[in-house]
């Protein structure tokens, strides 16, 4: 609804009215919190908020979770106390990467933005989330800023158990292709290998470069693989 008030005009039996704030008589009352009621809503109050707030805590520093928030974004204790979960940042993503967290990033975190790489990618020149993040959870950076930095939002690493070069002895470049900085993070090494028969394959085997890598995701996100993808972008290599 825009209040435009066309519906005003249009409604042939005038049924509909429009006001700033509804009628008392059908306003709903809230619950009586006196005396011992109040006190002991005021202190499951207290104790909800530091369990969210501890529940985010322990995932984050256990290692058992994967945040990867949008680029510019505060570190983790100050994003969460900035972010309003306001989906700004969700709406203007041209990728689709950015969707909302689950239970991931423990109570706190519910609904907060992260990075999504199967359902898309992190646009190198895009600093769109920053400009419309009305709190300053996510930096305001521009496409020059982000590229001289470079702003790292995570690490690519590969599974070889499920990557074609290394686990089936089968070609596939696909991920070196697509990686979108220049020199690539993701390179290759030819490799001849022996297979079960006895028989010999020239294969190019893929690497990542660490210091190169910005964690856009790309790779991950057109890695044919189906199921979970043999290159994943995980947090920083050497932070929490």
């Amino acid at each position: 609804c825009m209040v435009c008030m066309n519906c005003l005009e249009d409604c042939p039996d005038e049924a509909i009215s429009f006001a700033f704030l509804p009628p008392k008589e059908s306003a709903v009352a809230g619950p009586a919190l006196t005396g011992r009621r109040a006190v002991l809503a005021g202190a499951g109050g207290l104790l909800l908020m530091a369990a969210m707030r501890r529940g985010g805590a322990t995932v984050l520093h256990s290692g058992r979770k994967n945040l990867i928030r949008p680029p510019g974004s505060q570190l983790e204790p100050d994003f969460l106390a900035r972010c309003i979960k306001c989906d700004a940042c969700l709406n203007v993503c041209p990728t689709n990467v950015l969707q909302p967290a689950g239970v991931e990033g423990g109570f706190e975190g519910l609904w907060t933005p992260v990075l999504d790489m199967r359902m898309g990618y992190c646009d190198i020149q895009c600093t769109l989330c920053g400009h419309v993040c009305p709190t300053g959870a996510i930096e305001r950076l521009t496409p020059e800023e982000r590229a001289a930095g470079p702003v790292q939002i995570g690490t690519a690493s590969y599974d070889r158990g499920r990557c074609l070069p290394w686990a089936m002895d089968r070609p596939c470049v696909v991920c070196e292709e697509v990686c979108p900085v220049s020199p690539k993070a993701i390179f290759t090494r030819e490799e001849t290998i022996t297979k079960r028969d006895g028989s010999t394959v020239t294969l190019k085997r893929p690497y990542v470069d660490p210091k190169l890598c910005v964690g856009c995701g790309i790779c991950e996100h057109e890695c044919p693989i189906r199921g979970p993808a043999a290159i994943r972008v995980g947090a920083q290599i050497g932070t929490v």
